[in-house]
């Protein structure tokens, strides 16, 4: 049994070793979770103490296997406690998060077991992330933002890199949700910035905001309008 803290920071070290290039280190820790450098340092002495985790000085933390573990289970516990809130209780994307953050660290797989059951056995959250399955196995995302999409081409939406209320309900007022189809029309030169259609309806978004949603590029795809994911 481990403590709501050691689970959340194994969560975010598997998180920062997804990231290409990303190194587990004190500091982005630290900034990640809004700790001092000095406490994320104790306590990733304490996780390689019970041996969750490897690390030292120059390399910073990586998941053992043991600890791998343990963080897909949390992520498999938020990820479905996302799909519950949003499908069966009705709250909205931008709402789920908070939720389940206080829900994943309940210590009981076979609950976890039965909501997956009941839920139909969800293969994506609410956010279009992945779900862990009970072996631990995972899909990958695609890594192509909507930012790599030159103009002309169609993709569709698969997932958001933030999870943001903000940012969510900026996207529901655009009416782009998880599998909207969008063609980009034009990267504005000045500042990067991307006209995009949807539908019968045209916007302009930052570099920002194109940089946080995650495509695949359907343009050999025949789809009209908003889609199910494939």
């Amino acid at each position: 049994m481990h403590t709501l803290s050691e689970e959340n920071y194994l969560k975010i070290v598997y998180f920062l070793e997804l990231r290409e290039g990303a190194k587990a280190s004190p500091t982005t820790i630290a900034e990640t979770l809004g700790n001092s450098p000095a406490s994320v340092v104790d306590m990733l002495k304490k996780l390689r103490g019970k041996k969750l985790i490897q690390y030292d000085k120059s390399r910073g933390a990586r998941l053992t296997e043991t600890g791998k573990r343990t963080a897909l289970g949390v992520v498999r516990n938020h990820r479905l406690w996302e799909v519950f809130l949003h499908e069966k209780l009705g709250y909205s994307w931008d709402e789920v998060h908070p939720l389940a953050e206080q829900l994943e660290h309940v210590h009981d797989p076979l609950l976890a077991d039965r909501l997956d059951k009941y839920l139909g056995f969800p293969q994506y959250d609410p956010h279009g992330d992945p779900i862990p399955k009970q072996d631990g196995k995972i899909a990958r995302l695609p890594r192509t933002t909507l930012m790599e999409i030159t103009p002309g081409n169609t993709c569709r939406v698969v997932a958001v890199k933030d999870t943001s209320a903000p940012f969510l309900q900026y996207l529901a007022k655009l009416n782009i949700g998880i599998g909207t189809q969008l063609k980009v029309e034009e990267v504005i030169a000045y500042d990067g910035s991307l006209t995009i259609k949807l539908d019968r309806n045209t916007a302009t978004v930052s570099k920002k905001f194109a940089e946080s949603i995650i495509v695949d590029n359907v343009k050999s795809l025949t789809i009209a309008g908003r889609t199910a994911r494939e």
